[in-house]
């Protein structure tokens, strides 16, 4: 009898460790998706698209991948999060340049296309953090130089419920989808499957659909500069899951990654004035 009521114990404690991790995979991301989503109606789509650079998709899930296989495993998952940057930066590069001529599924299929291609080249590299940290920052310089330039007529984003629903549950699918594959396809593709560019799908095509190709661009140059905090996160992680316990890394990189994105933001607003000052001598 005791050993029975000890098995029946482990079974509930079992089913509800299960049930809780449910929960997490289809509330942790769709709130976060939710609180960048509704930042493009408060603030805009530059705002929107650097809250967006934040890892509120990523992280969460590199968090459960963590709960789910332990620390090495989330490491190096990590590791390809921070290249899978590149994978990203040519989904959005191929967008911005695609929805200039074309209507919005043309621009999400070139897109996929790119980083398809990027994400299976990047599967090829060593899962070095100094790898990694080498093709972010390649593609985050080659976006900022080369991505098409345009600025928004509209202050914000006006949003649906129906968008607003849909982009959450692209969350949660996203999230169940890279937890259950995760022990199949491995640490390297779950931590490039787990940088997807879900939000910069959902962002572009429905501000493409709202506002046109000029919202969009200005959209996916503001992701530009969220990579910045991104990379720090993965990196930081990279580092600290190994030595560390899971609770103290993901609190040490996320306040990492929010100072970077803070200083990102401040270089960003105040270099703004300065090139409007230079623009208005060069007109007189």
């Amino acid at each position: 009898m005791g050993a029975a009521t000890r098995c029946d114990e482990y079974d509930s404690t079992l089913n509800l460790l299960d049930s809780g991790m449910l929960a997490l995979k289809l509330t942790l991301v769709p709130l976060f998706v939710l609180v960048v989503s509704m930042s493009g109606k408060w603030w805009g789509p530059s705002v929107a698209g650097w809250l967006a650079g934040l890892p509120v998709v990523a992280g969460p899930i590199l968090f459960l991948l963590v709960l789910v296989h332990g620390p090495m495993f989330g490491a190096r998952a990590a590791t390809l999060s921070l290249s899978a940057i590149l994978a990203s930066e040519a989904f959005n590069f191929a967008y911005a340049w695609t929805c200039r001529s074309r209507a919005w599924p043309v621009a999400v299929v070139v897109g996929l296309i790119a980083w398809l291609i990027s994400a299976c080249g990047l599967s090829m590299l060593p899962a070095s953090p100094i790898w990694a940290a080498a093709a972010a920052l390649a593609a985050v310089c080659f976006g900022q130089s080369f991505m098409p330039r345009g600025s928004a007529v509209a202050p914000g984003a006006p949003l649906t419920r129906a968008d607003l629903l849909g982009r959450m549950i692209a969350g949660a699918v996203l999230t169940v989808l890279v937890t259950s594959v995760s022990g199949w396809v491995g640490p390297a593709w779950s931590g490039l499957i787990a940088v997807f560019p879900l939000l910069g799908i959902v962002l572009s095509v429905s501000s493409h659909r709202a506002h046109g190709p000029a919202f969009v661009v200005s959209l996916l140059r503001g992701m530009v500069l969220g990579r910045f905090s991104f990379a720090a996160f993965c990196l930081v992680l990279s580092f600290s899951l190994p030595h560390q316990r899971p609770l103290p890394a993901f609190a040490e990189a996320a306040i990492v990654a929010m100072y970077v994105q803070w200083s990102t933001r401040r270089l960003a607003t105040t270099r703004r004035p300065k090139v409007s000052r230079t623009t208005a001598i060069a007109a007189e």
